[in-house]
């Protein structure tokens, strides 16, 4: 996030999710907080709980490597998230301020292709789409935020039939960017806006995972053409400070194929 103090945000919230049970610990029948105590954290990950005490206060922004793999192997971060960890303590990000363009020949490409295709920005912003995106889903039109429509519009809820697993995958992706080389203030607001409009996104975004959705296949239930299995690819724009293409497509001779191709037409 774009917070003055990212870091010890993400650290009080993963510190939330361990148990002490987990680490080894004895709970005990007077404990008041979830998760792990500041000082036990500290002791587990073999600093001084004043010093930690200093990163989760912002105090102490820049913590050695060393520091931050410790804090993650107590939290039981797996890989991607102690990335994220490593990012939010970096002493050279700065904010993001310009505005999104899609370049040309991306543009140009994405029309060209006969599949489903859009240009997603860093806070999920549709920069671009071409007919067969639009047709899949009136939300792949540019202009609109597909991260508020997967959320706030039940017509792109009823459009998944794997929700959960597209939900979890889009926030997790979210907090991915939260974290690169460049915070951008309007994801601040965007986190903020859904966290009071969706319970469902609060709870996600409250987990704190990190990284996109993996490639694979997507199961949609189209209102005109029905089910629908779609393979899901996401490609990275280099140079792009975050935008990325999404295609879905259909596996030759399919029963998804043929009801594409007829989406497409209709």
């Amino acid at each position: 996030m774009t917070s003055e103090n990212a870091l010890g945000e993400y650290l009080r919230l993963r510190r939330g999710q361990v148990r002490p049970e987990d680490v080894g610990l004895v709970a005990g029948r007077r404990r008041r907080v979830e998760g792990l105590r500041r000082e036990e954290l500290a002791a587990l990950a073999g600093i001084s709980a004043d010093y930690y005490l200093r990163i989760e206060q912002g105090r102490t922004t820049h913590p050695s490597p060393q520091v931050l793999d410790a804090l993650a192997r107590v939290l039981r971060m797996d890989v991607l998230a102690a990335a994220h960890l490593h990012e939010l303590a970096r002493d050279d990000r700065r904010v993001y301020s310009g505005v999104e363009r899609v370049s040309d020949h991306i543009a140009t490409l994405i029309d060209e292709l006969n599949v489903p295709a859009f240009v997603a920005g860093r806070c999920l912003d549709c920069l671009a789409s071409n007919q067969s995106a639009r047709a899949l889903s009136p939300n792949f039109t540019p202009g609109r935020n597909l991260l508020k429509q997967l959320f706030l519009d039940p017509a792109e809820r009823r459009l998944h039939i794997d929700y959960a697993a597209a939900a979890a995958g889009v926030v997790a992706g979210l907090r991915q960017i939260a974290g690169g080389h460049t915070p951008d203030p309007r994801l601040d607001s965007l986190v903020k806006e859904l966290c009071a409009a969706s319970e469902k996104f609060q709870a996600l975004w409250a987990q704190g995972d990190v990284g996109y959705r993996r490639a694979g296949t997507s199961h949609m239930q189209h209102p005109r053409v029905g089910e629908l299995l779609l393979h899901r690819t996401r490609f990275p724009i280099p140079d792009s400070d975050g935008q990325h293409v999404q295609l879905y497509h259909a596996a030759p001779n399919t029963e998804t194929a043929t009801k594409l191709a007829e989406l497409i037409y209709l």
